[in-house]
């Protein structure tokens, strides 16, 4: 395999291009900016990317965040977020905030996250793709009469149907008040609802209602004004309630319970074999004890002494070995 090495200053370009099109996005229509008009673009989009970004994020109405759409995230009509309208001068007041896309011949009115199953789009129940349906907000199928719109029978890991599913588009202060975290400052172009790296992975994967951080040893608690609810794992494995550790637990299930945690230093495969040494080290000493057991209790086992009497002449006339008949016919 063949290395690339670039010297100081080749890879200062890289950086520039990757900080340029991360800034510019597809506002340039594949035209690079002039130095003098990306200095222009920046004093103009800066400041209004800073004040109005908007935050957009997929999932069930008063549930956790199932996924948190960024610049590369597809919509329905196959184009990423990043070539939908995604700055404003100023936060248009109707709701929901529509962000269309800007793709030219493209009939997308609104950004609409879709399931994907592996990396493809889920099916409808017509079984088609979703880019077999018209990409306007009916979504009718192209390739049969019988289907109304695409609605798909896929269950999100979350545990709730993908119907009842919605993109969300949220300013600042809405996502502030619904107590989802905003993150920093950032410049980058449709940034959408990343906030930190744990945004990239599923909500049910986060264990963490909005994307900002792995969640603290005990069920995360409740959001304001928002009953508690149990995550789906949580479900599945009994995990403590929202109060914390009871008083009466022990010490050796505080420590599972925080040895079954992932660090954030830890891999995945680094993970499960620090899992499996600890298992194999406690059936090791589940098997000590058990050997140990054994030889105490064989240890305080009566011994049976045998007997010093002389052998009587019965006992010699068993042990004498009896001819066989082969043996008395040869001797006859």
């Amino acid at each position: 395999m063949e290395r690339i090495r670039l010297d100081k200053t080749l890879s200062k370009a890289v950086d520039d291009y990757l900080e340029y099109r991360r800034t510019v996005g597809e506002d340039d229509g594949g035209r690079l900016f002039s130095p003098e008009e990306y200095e222009d673009y920046k004093r103009a989009v800066f400041p209004q990317r800073l004040q109005n970004r908007l935050y957009v994020s997929f999932g069930v109405p008063g549930g956790i965040d199932c996924k948190l759409i960024g610049p590369e995230t597809p919509c329905f009509c196959t184009h990423r977020f990043k070539q939908h309208q995604t700055d404003f001068d100023v936060v248009p007041p109707e709701r929901p905030i529509v962000l269309p896309c800007q793709v030219q011949g493209c009939r997308c009115s609104a950004y609409r996250f879709l399931h994907l199953n592996g990396s493809q789009p889920v099916r409808c129940r017509c079984k088609h793709f979703a880019h077999d349906h018209s990409e306007t907000a009916e979504h009718v199928c192209r390739k049969c009469t019988s289907c109304s719109g695409f609605w798909s029978p896929y269950t999100c890991g979350c545990g709730q149907p993908s119907s009842d599913h919605q993109t969300l588009v949220e300013t600042r202060t809405e996502r502030e008040a619904r107590g989802r975290p905003v993150g920093k400052d950032v410049p980058y172009a449709a940034m959408g609802g990343l906030t930190g790296f744990s945004s990239l992975a599923d909500g049910y994967l986060r264990l963490d209602d909005s994307g900002a951080g792995a969640s603290p040893l005990c069920v995360p608690l409740s959001h304001r004004g928002e009953a508690f609810q149990e995550h789906v794992f949580e479900k599945a494995y009994g995990a403590a309630p929202a109060s914390g550790f009871t008083e009466g637990s022990s010490v050796m299930s505080v420590t599972r319970a925080v040895s079954d945690l992932r660090t954030r230093e830890e891999e995945d495969m680094a993970y499960f074999e620090r899992r499996y040494q600890e298992r194999v080290k406690a059936e090791n000493m589940a098997v000590k004890q058990t050997s140990s057991f054994s030889r105490g209790w064989q240890s305080t086992k009566p011994v049976c002494r045998t007997s010093t009497k002389p052998t009587t002449s019965l006992s010699r006339r068993h042990h004498t070995k009896q001819p066989s008949k082969l043996e008395k016919r040869t001797d006859s």
